[in-house]
């Protein structure tokens, strides 16, 4: 099974927080930095304001997988902080999605569709 591209360290997610451009909806903000990887890596931060540990966790895995089915549509080389926001925890996973690739699009990070 290969391993899923995240962003762990405090620092990485420092760099991309200083370095990188934000855009922000209702329920999410979307930091965006340039790397010289050759993958594109996701990091998700879900304070614990939004809720207990059962309901952060479920939120991290609802970014997750709209990275997951979406990376491919999503230019290579990027290092990705995502912020789930207190309205987050109400949202199902079609809002969710929508609230992710809305940002995406905001970022211009979509592939062209051929």
């Amino acid at each position: 099974m290969k391993r899923f591209p995240s962003i762990k360290k405090n620092s990485e997610f420092q760099q991309v927080y200083r370095n990188g451009k934000s855009y922000a909806n209702k329920l999410l903000i979307m930091y965006i930095s340039r790397s010289e990887r050759p993958d594109t890596r996701i990091g998700i931060s879900v304070s614990k304001k939004v809720g207990n540990s059962v309901v952060r966790h479920h939120l991290v895995r609802l970014v997750r997988e709209s990275f997951r089915l979406h990376k491919d549509e999503i230019e290579t080389g990027l290092d990705i902080v995502v912020v789930a926001r207190q309205m987050a925890k109400e949202s199902d996973f079609k809002k969710i999605e929508s609230a992710y690739l809305h940002l995406c699009g905001l970022h211009n990070i979509l592939r062209e569709s051929k």
